[in-house]
This record gives C-alpha cells, structure tokens and sequence, in this order.
C-alpha cells in the first residue's frame, strides 16, 4: 500500500469525483484538503467488513471485489466495483462500520474523503445529495438484483449471468480474461469451487463458450442470454 497525500487544490482527485460538477470550489477545497490517494496491489485489503467508517473511499482505477463474510470461512461475492464507484455508500450514512470488504483485483487507486466534511456537502448541497441519494438506490437495486437472482436461479442461470457481467459491464466485449481465481468465481455464483468449473467445464463442451484457462469467449450469446433470463 502506497499513500500518497495530496493537498493541491488542483488535484487529479477532484477529476474522477463523481458529480463533481455540482460542488461548489468551496466544497471542492475542502474535499481536497480533506482527502488523500492510496494505491493498492493485486488481493490487498482495502478495508474489511465491521471496521470503522473514518473515510470515504472512491475507486479511481482499477477493479475491487466486494465480498461478504456470511460465517466462519463462508464468503460470497456482492459485486465488481469499477473506477467511479463510492466503495460503501449504504454503510456510510447508516452505520459505524462497513458491511463488508473490499480488496484489490488488480493494481487499484483509491481517492479517500474525511467521512464527516462528505456527508456535510451532502446535507448543504441539494443537487449533489439528490444525486449521492440516487446512487444509493441504484446500488441497493443492484444488490437486490444480485440476492434474487442467487435465490432464486438454478447455477447454468447463475453462471451465465456472471459471464454477461463480465462480458457487457466490466470489459464490453465478449472476449475477456477472467480477473478471478475459480474459487472466487465460485463465490460470485453462490455455489461451490467443483460445481463452478463443472458447469464452466459444460458449457465449453457445448460450445456455448469457449474457455481457455483465464480466457473465455462467448460464441452463443442467445443461449448465455436465454440461460441468464430464464434462470
């Protein structure tokens, strides 16, 4: 972990802030005086679940894993941050702690804010907490999303909604390197590390996919897509 304190008033942080360009330059100095970069290395922790909330922490590069402990050795994927997510904005306004952990895919920038001068802009600028607001609801959406579909789905289903996921939000092309190991895939299906590469295993044979150690190709989206609606 590398920090980097950074005090400028033209900070390359104020760039990436999403809806930055609703905060006036006062509210934007004091983010830049409050605020500080930290880079992080492949599988470092960037904070873990039940550890206090002093800090924002917004994705400026990268990919985060933001994973669940449900029980003792038991985790399960909620999501892949991408650069321009708020890591933890629920927890922020609601609880002390963070409700779950996140650690770096890759090599990640994290811009982090003082939690108390954020949540102050929030409450004193309209237009930017009507927007921090909505985010809010669309990640708690997506969550939703993602419980449901884990739920309620049978594993082909669950599975191929990991590989549109992959394929249309994270790297817009039907052709990627899978930036998780088997096992985490596993845990961003709800399911078991055998029965992921089973069905991973299946779905290459029937030509569905094509997969070639950490590279996979789509060849029938049709049928990922049917998998993925029909669950």
């Amino acid at each position: 972990m590398d920090q980097n304190k950074n005090n400028k008033k033209d900070s390359p942080f104020i760039q990436f802030l999403p809806f930055q360009h609703l905060i006036t330059e006062d509210q934007k100095e004091k983010i830049v005086l409050s605020s500080f970069l930290e880079e992080y290395s492949r599988k470092e922790i960037i904070f873990s679940q039940g550890v206090n909330i002093d800090n924002i922490a917004f994705v400026l590069s990268g990919l985060v894993k933001i994973s669940r402990e449900l029980r003792k050795g038991k985790n399960i994927i909620l999501r892949i941050a991408q650069p321009g997510t708020i890591l933890g904005l629920s927890s922020v306004f609601t609880d002390e702690v963070f409700n779950y952990t996140a650690s770096a895919i890759d090599n990640v920038l994290i811009g982090y804010v003082n939690r108390k001068v954020f949540s102050d802009i929030v409450k004193d600028n309209g237009a930017f907490g009507f927007e921090i607001t909505k985010q809010m609801g669309l990640d708690n959406a997506y969550i939703t999303s993602r419980l449901s579909s884990l739920l309620y789905k049978q594993l082909p289903g669950r599975v191929s909604d990991i590989i549109l996921y992959f394929a249309q939000e994270i790297y817009k092309s039907n052709t990627f390197n899978i930036p998780l190991t088997r096992q985490e895939l596993a845990e961003l299906a709800g399911t078991t590390k055998e029965s992921l590469i089973r069905t991973l295993s299946e779905f290459n044979h029937d030509k569905i996919i094509s997969l070639n150690r950490n590279t996979l190709s789509i060849i029938s989206l049709n049928i990922i897509q049917t998998l993925s609606r029909l669950g």
